[in-house]
């Protein structure tokens, strides 16, 4: 049993903050499939509940959500000291217009929409091996 529980410890968390529920579904399985535990977050005012409550090591924040945007919720984030080392990647169909708002709020990368899903995979590998 004990095998068990060290792979739960070993697994990286992602939050996922995404409003598109059928993208949000899609993004989790395939971070599931990837060995990630995934937190969802259907707006941006849960995004910033889960990251508080769960401290996951990444964020993957949509920028276009109702309640609060990804750039208000990312930077509601940042100023929670503990969450500082979270890296944060922006996803965004927006194109460039969001991505330097994204930056200044505090992501770390900016991931266009459509999602590229063999883009995907290594983004997130490239935050979570450096944890």
């Amino acid at each position: 049993m004990g095998y068990f529980h060290d792979e739960d410890v070993m697994k990286k968390r992602v939050l996922l903050a995404e409003d598109e529920a059928d993208l949000r579904k899609m993004m989790k399985i395939l971070l599931e499939i990837q060995g990630y535990d995934v937190i969802e977050a259907a707006d941006g005012y849960e995004a910033v509940e889960k990251a508080v409550e769960e401290e996951p090591d990444l964020i993957l924040m949509d920028i276009a959500m109702p309640v609060m945007d990804g750039i208000d919720s990312t930077k509601t984030i940042r100023r929670h000291e503990e969450l500082n080392g979270i890296p944060i990647v922006a996803v965004t169909a927006y194109g460039d217009f969001y991505s330097s708002r994204a930056r200044n709020a505090g992501c770390a990368d900016v991931l266009q929409k459509p999602i590229d899903f063999a883009q995907l995979k290594p983004i997130v590998e490239r935050y979570l091996n450096n944890n």
